[in-house]
Parts: structure tokens; sequence; C-alpha cells
């Protein structure tokens, strides 16, 4: 019988540092959320659950190496 192996717990993010980009608009739209609040965890969310979980929790020094990689357009699908 396999086990499935434990979750990392998610810290908690402070609920007021919760940002999205300039360009979602007022309305939200297609859009990701990051927290920057705990130490060393990027917390992202979809716009439209801003009362949900949060959906990933990653090192932030991953997060900002995709956010190279997006500037310089490295992950473009055209």
């Amino acid at each position: 019988m396999r086990r499935n192996a434990p979750s990392p717990q998610v810290p908690r993010f402070d609920p007021r540092g919760w940002r999205r980009a300039s360009r979602c608009g007022p309305n939200g739209g297609n859009c990701v959320e990051i927290n920057l609040t705990c130490d060393g965890v990027a917390g992202v969310r979809d716009s439209k659950r801003a009362t949900g979980d949060v959906a990933l929790a990653v090192p932030t020094r991953r997060w900002n190496d995709f956010i190279a990689l997006v500037r310089t357009g490295r992950l473009d699908l055209a």
C-alpha cells in the first residue's frame, strides 16, 4: 500500500499583503495575486478567489527567477 507524503505547511500570509499587477484592471480579470509577507516564501492565488486559499507557495528566489524570465520574454508563446 502506498502512503501519501505529508503536505508541507503553507505559511500564514498577511491578508493585507496581496497585490496584483496594475494591468489586471479594476475587475481582476484573469490575474494572479502575489503575497511576499512571509520571509523566503511567495504566495500566489487566483484574483477571482481573493478570499480563497493560497494556490502556490514557492521560494521567493524561484518566484524572482520566474519574473525575470517573464520580463525577458523567454516564456512568450508567440
